[in-house]
């Protein structure tokens, strides 16, 4: 990788691509609220707020924050209102606040991509192969969690008594 991505980038970089993936996955389910949307939900989550937490570490070259720094603070508080919000049994509120979190998390992506000189874009223009292997493990570790989980939540037996 280049010499100026560091642990808490790359961190940052891994977590987005996780909450890109595992959203979709939720996002395009048919069957909603099940056991594997639950499971696939909270890596979701948790990823999301590895995006968010890091995103603070990550400073522009003045040192100071952008509108990607709003974005995370609006992200945190949707999060948070969407895991209240089915919590507490409220489902539109919780899909609303999921999806509104899922889109801006996509808008982010697209701010950091229309910038050429970012880490992601300068990665994709001098180290594609070394990008294209990323992206296929990051998508076959994704697959293989979410075919585990379900597979797990088939095979999970309900005790007899």
């Amino acid at each position: 990788m280049p010499s100026s991505w560091t642990i808490l980038i790359s961190l940052h970089a891994i977590a987005a691509s996780y909450s890109l993936i595992f959203g979709a996955v939720n996002l395009l389910r048919r069957t909603k609220g099940g056991s594997v949307h639950r499971a696939v939900g909270r890596i979701w989550a948790v990823s999301m707020y590895v995006v968010v937490l890091t995103s603070f570490g990550i400073r522009t070259i003045d040192g100071g924050f952008n509108w990607l720094h709003a974005l995370s603070v609006l992200t945190f508080c949707t999060l948070t209102a969407g895991l209240w919000a089915i919590w507490k049994g409220n489902i539109r509120a919780h899909r609303s606040f999921m999806t509104g979190s899922y889109f801006g998390l996509i808008g982010a992506f697209a701010g950091v991509m229309a910038v050429p000189s970012r880490r992601i874009p300068q990665l994709a223009i001098h180290e594609l192969p070394l990008l294209g292997l990323l992206i296929l493990v990051l998508l076959g570790t994704a697959a293989l969690t979410v075919i585990g989980i379900a597979q797990r939540r088939k095979t999970r037996t309900v005790p007899v008594t």
